[in-house]
């Protein structure tokens, strides 16, 4: 008799059969009870013990850092691979644990460059969150396709005591509310196509830590009914246990639905690589990506990086979209333009992963020997690149770390590299000279994550400053032509500075128009530009840089030697950009025009050194001309409080120079829209627990930038300076 296939050897043989491959995420709010349902599918596949399974002391097989098991939420997007028997058919799944928590929003938008699928846990009890709207939104614009699993049904009827009635007419305000995210965030194509349905299975429900689930159609084959799941709730938990096992369990209902739903990666490519990936899409490696070919070139994106703690190598965990990767390949890196050799080629088999090989597209895998940043695109061969992968919030808190003790700065420097790579969502910007590096993170949460694992998992006994915020500088009004003249006083460069319209800065934010410099004549640019009428042909002929949501514009006539002296001067705008003439903080949303220039006609008389200042100088000034401001981050939360509290965040909201912008109530519960300065935000979770006595949640809705208060811009303009030790005249 032949011996039983191990699981490995299942991995293996499915992963050359793209169409039995589905990639998918499981992702929410925070707490909605994602790691419990990969812990019970991981169980169900037979890696994990059924009875730990989520079990938060022996199971949460994803939870691999110390912190995440403390605070109990997941920070890192963990992969896992088992098989699925569905219909008589065998297949591999692919999943991505994601966190959700908004601080670590980062790793679920690289984690769905990875998938084509996602599940959508959403609590029975809570409803539709922010934090899950941000999830749809992230799905969506990565072409990710959801369906929906209503989780912890069980607390409805223990806690909430409703009847099935109720509890029907509770499923149907979900489902619908779902559909109405997808129907308005969706392009126009998948407006229809994604929208769940209670009949066909796109939608289940249960109950992730009891390990059930169930879905109309597998109720139906099998008899169950909505009367079924109050008795087996007030069962005892071993009879419970055995019930489920035998008549609903989890993994069945969910697995069988991520197969009938969710795309294979050979349907998912034709429509999301025309969105992820703007090269030529007839040329060659366009149609090797559209088709998954697997004798095609070879197109690997990485999506994340982790680093071994027992060998300190890098793996490169991604997707592989085209080709097939073998062990010793020479590959070629687009983004960091240098060649590598894939030393070995990891699947993941439950949450370990083991070395195979090679393998085919369409694959969720890691390979090492690559050290790239996430979001590199691995090809043989130079190619056009994937967009990098844009994330929904930008970092807005900084803190200063330095080492204690002088001796262990190379070992920081070191250990924040490592750190960036691991999480791109942090900024780290190290001073070699004064020890000082700096992080910014998306909120305090972040960073301190952050600083707890430079101390217990890398060992570097760090201090850091209280958290910094990170402002933004912009015009008000159109400036005049300003010139700026270079030091030899032989070259002169005329500039003058006004506002960006919102809605272009908006389409260069959601990467609409693709920013970067401007060579030859683009006519891809023209057609994006059309739909701004007060934008003709001339202007956006003259456009030549697109950089951190301001463009930059070449107004000069006839000016031979401008080409020459071009990159310079653009290379001086982007410098100005990074650090204003306010306060050194980031320019954003400008329209700099190149009016004029008057150069020495000897190039020696204008190098570098000549025209970085002369540009820099002319910008600065043309800048205080247009009414220079500070802008400061301003979240939107959702705060929820018992209704008794009301009066207590208003003052609380109002005390920090916060807005109310609404206030809705269900029950005895009161939301309230608020939109609070970050700068006042420092401490807020604190301050929130400590007013509502530990009962209020707040969460991040969304974030945007708005004028600091003449009255205040003074004093933080000063602040910062101090901060930074800057002159009065630099």
């Amino acid at each position: 008799m032949a011996e039983k296939e191990t699981q490995l050897q299942k991995i293996q043989r499915l992963n050359s059969s793209p169409k039995n491959i589905r990639n998918i995420a499981t992702s929410a709010h925070i707490h909605h009870g994602k790691t419990a349902l990969t812990d019970n599918l991981l169980a169900a596949s037979g890696y994990m013990a059924a009875k730990n399974a989520g079990n938060l002391e022996e199971g949460m097989a994803t939870w691999q850092h110390s912190d995440e098991q403390e605070r109990l939420m997941t920070v890192d997007a963990a992969n896992v691979s088992m098989v699925h028997d569905f219909q008589g058919e065998q297949y591999l799944i692919n999943l991505i644990d994601t966190p959700g928590h908004v601080d670590f929003g980062g790793n679920v938008t690289r984690a769905m460059r990875a998938i084509d699928g996602t599940i959508v846990l959403v609590c029975a009890v809570e409803g539709i969150m922010p934090q899950t709207e941000t999830v749809i939104k992230q799905a969506l614009r990565e072409r990710v396709q959801p369906v929906l699993f209503i989780n912890k049904v069980d607390r409805l009827i223990k806690e909430m005591k409703l009847t099935p009635e109720s509890m029907q007419q509770r499923f149907v305000k979900i489902i619908n509310e779902f559909n109405d995210l997808i129907a308005k965030i969706a392009e126009p194509e998948f407006k229809e196509k994604w929208l769940v349905n209670i009949n066909d299975g796109s939608v289940a429900f249960g109950s992730a830590k009891e390990n059930w689930a169930l879905s109309v159609p597998f109720m139906k084959k099998n008899g169950i009914t909505f009367k079924d799941i109050f008795t087996l709730v007030e069962m005892n938990d071993a009879d419970r246990k055995e019930w489920t096992w035998k008549n609903a369990p989890l993994y069945e209902v969910l697995l069988d639905m991520a197969v009938k739903h969710l795309p294979n990666p050979l349907e998912a490519q034709k429509y999301r690589i025309p969105k992820i990936w703007k090269g030529d899409l007839d040329s060659e490696f366009g149609k090797d990506l559209m088709n998954c070919n697997p004798n095609g070139k070879i197109g690997f994106v990485i999506t994340r990086i982790v680093i071994d703690p027992r060998s300190g190598k890098e793996i490169s965990a991604g997707r592989l979209f085209s080709g097939t990767l073998r062990n010793g390949m020479d590959v070629h890196l687009n983004l960091a333009n240098k060649e590598q050799k894939v030393q070995q080629i990891f699947v993941y088999n439950g949450v370990k992963p083991e070395q195979i090989d090679e393998i085919g597209p369409g694959n969720v895998l890691a390979i090492s020997g690559v050290t790239g940043e996430a979001g590199e695109t691995v090809t043989v061969g130079p190619e056009t690149p994937f967009e990098e992968l844009k994330h929904i919030f930008e970092p807005v808190v900084t803190k200063s770390i330095e080492v204690k003790k002088m001796m262990d700065l190379p070992k920081l420097v070191e250990i924040l590299k490592q750190v960036a790579k691991e999480d791109p969502s942090v900024k780290v910007e190290i001073n070699e000279q004064t020890g000082e590096s700096l992080i910014s993170g998306m909120g305090e949460l972040h960073l301190e994550i952050i600083e707890n694992r430079i101390k217990t998992e890398k060992g570097l006994d760090v201090k850091t400053s209280a958290p910094i915020v990170v402002y933004r500088e912009t015009v008000n009004k159109e400036s005049p032509s300003v010139e700026g003249r270079s030091p030899n006083k032989h070259n002169s460069f005329f500039i003058s500075v006004e506002p960006l319209e919102d809605d272009v800065y908006e389409a260069i934010k959601s990467g609409e128009i693709p920013e970067g410099r401007v060579k030859k004549k683009s006519g891809e640019l023209a057609t994006k530009f059309s739909r701004f009428p007060e934008w003709d042909n001339e202007t956006v002929k003259s456009i030549r840089d697109i950089y951190k949501g301001n463009v930059f514009f070449d107004k000069t006539k006839g000016e031979v030697h401008i080409g020459e002296v071009i990159e310079m001067v653009l290379d001086a705008f982007e410098m100005v950009i990074d650090k204003g003439p306010l306060a050194r903080e980031p320019c954003t949303k400008m329209k700099v025009s190149l009016m004029d220039i008057r150069l020495h006609e000897d190039a020696i008389h204008r190098g570098p050194a000549q025209v970085y200042p002369a540009v820099r100088e002319a910008m600065t000034e043309a800048m205080k001309q247009g009414d220079a401001c500070l802008l400061e981050p301003v979240q939107i939360h959702l705060i929820e409080v018992p209704d008794r509290f009301m009066n207590t965040i208003t003052r609380l909201v109002g005390g920090k120079r916060g807005q109310m912008l609404e206030v809705s109530q269900e029950g005895d519960e009161t939301q309230i829209r608020a939109k609070i300065p970050v700068a006042e935000m420092i401490g807020w979770s604190n301050d929130l627990r400590s007013a509502t006595e530990g009962r209020g949640v707040s969460s991040l809705a969304d974030q945007l930038f708005e004028k600091v208060p003449r009255s205040l811009t003074d004093e933080i303009v000063r602040k910062i300076r101090e901060r930074k030790g800057l002159a009065e005249n630099q």
